[in-house]
């Protein structure tokens, strides 16, 4: 049914779960994974300009060492379970564009992520990334809760 799914993760305990889940499917589907994670801009805003740029640049190496070697623990999952496995990290401020984004750059026909269950004024203060990429992604989206 689906050839190639985009594993959208962000390192919480829910993305754990559903990256797992989401390579069992794979394996069942005979079908392959990308794994994003979607890294956002530091706000240097509220900074003094002079510690501006060195913050960011701090920043971002953190995130992206972390994001890369969380990726990478699910590549190896991935390659264990025989399911082949890219990754990638993208850098928006806009964390529903860059997964909807991802998956039509790498022609992928299934978005897999995970849901925080938050509703009601919870859910409309903190926002739902995985709501706008339901919302707005013309692939299909598998949501684990």
């Amino acid at each position: 049914m689906f050839k190639h799914m985009l594993l959208a993760v962000d390192g919480s305990e829910l993305s754990e779960a559903t990256y797992r889940k989401a390579i069992a499917l794979a394996q069942a589907m005979h079908a392959s994974i990308t794994a994003v994670q979607v890294v956002t801009h530091y706000d240097v805003l509220r900074l003094q300009s002079a510690m501006r740029r060195e913050v960011a640049e701090r920043y971002m190496k953190e995130v992206y060492g972390h994001a890369e070697a969380y990726l990478a623990r699910i590549a190896e999952e991935s390659a264990a379970a025989g399911v082949m496995c890219e990754t990638t990290c993208v850098t928006r401020d806009h964390v529903y564009e860059a997964i909807i984004d991802t998956a039509g750059a790498r022609g992928c026909d299934l978005i897999v992520m995970a849901s925080h269950g938050r509703r009601g004024v919870q859910a409309l203060v903190l926002g739902s990334e995985t709501h706008k990429v339901l919302t707005h992604s013309k692939i299909p989206v598998l949501v684990y809760r």
